[in-house]
């Protein structure tokens, strides 16, 4: 008759005093540790960006006298209101060409094939390849009075028309650089939306038009959304394209500062415009980030609401 005994347990080793860590020990080494990991990225953001406009405000409010002088005629001398007003509207008018080409463009990136998706995003992604200066070149070629758009225009009875230096070809050559920084994001996040919402829209009755409209459109807006603000804010600034594409008829900001430093020489009215052009930008995109999370807590509670019909 076999005597079964009873299984050992493993001895445990002895732990040494001290050996034992408190459980928040490793999440102050990891939060340390990754405040050095972004001690170099704000240096240089302190160095290169913050201790600049720093300067560019000082200068701004004692040069070439102390007080509000630059800054009152940014307002009242009509060729700066001008050039402010004419900036903010390309660059309104640019973002809203992104928008009504980017938005079908990305959402048929959504609905076609593996295949095909690769090749169209390969579209968006190869103009990054060139730098800035050659493709503004390739417009100024291509914009030309016997350019290639000219001659195309005129074989189809519609031109020559004139292109280059005009309002009509910054804004084409401006669209054609900015395009991707609309695509990608509205992509990314038509990507993320469940079609099975729209689908349960389309089975309660609701008609195609109806039903993308109240249902797809709301869920795709924070991709417009940051779309359009990059289109925006990197138009508002923009320098190359105005100045080859463009005509002094269609200087913007950046080049309008350009002529304070050096031609003029005035570091004075340059810094209260740099100035006014961080103000807009800042007001921009509290604006836009104010809205989104608004429409983002709408969009999320009616797509609780339509997910809970599927």
């Amino acid at each position: 008759m076999a005597v079964s005994t009873p299984p050992r347990r493993a001895s445990r080793a002895p732990t040494e005093p001290g050996s034992a860590r408190p459980p928040g020990r490793g999440r102050g080494l990891l939060a340390r540790a990754t405040l050095l990991l972004a001690v170099p990225a704000v240096v240089v953001l302190v160095v290169f960006f913050v201790v600049p406009a720093l300067r560019l405000l000082w200068l701004s409010v004692t040069t070439p006298e102390p007080g509000l002088g630059n800054y009152t005629a940014i307002l009242t001398d009509e060729v700066s209101l001008t050039v402010v007003l004419r900036t903010l509207g390309m660059a309104a008018i640019v973002t809203v060409v992104c928008l009504l080409v980017a938005y079908p463009y990305a959402y048929l990136m959504t609905i076609v094939s593996g295949r095909w998706r690769a090749v169209l995003l390969a579209v968006v992604l190869i103009p990054f390849w060139t730098s800035l200066m050659a493709r503004t070149f390739a417009w100024v070629v291509l914009l030309q009075d016997n350019g290639l758009v000219n001659t195309v225009l005129g074989a189809v009875g519609i031109g020559p028309l004139r292109m280059l230096g005009t309002t009509a070809g910054v804004t084409v050559a401006m669209a054609q650089v900015m395009l991707p920084f609309v695509v990608l994001p509205v992509y990314t996040t038509m990507r993320g939306i469940d079609r099975k919402l729209v689908d349960a829209a389309l089975s309660l009755g609701a008609r195609p038009v109806a039903a993308f409209r109240q249902v797809y459109l709301p869920l795709s807006f924070p991709g417009v959304a940051a779309g359009a603000t990059l289109v925006m804010v990197l138009s508002l600034g923009f320098y190359v394209t105005p100045s080859l594409v463009g005509s002094p008829q269609q200087s913007m900001l950046a080049q309008f500062i350009s002529v304070q430093v050096n031609q003029l020489v005035n570091f004075g009215a340059a810094g209260a415009l740099a100035v006014a052009l961080l103000v807009v930008t800042l007001v921009l995109l509290g604006g836009v980030a104010l809205l989104t999370r608004t429409r983002g807590t709408r969009s999320s509670a009616g797509a609780g609401v339509a997910g809970g019909l599927v």
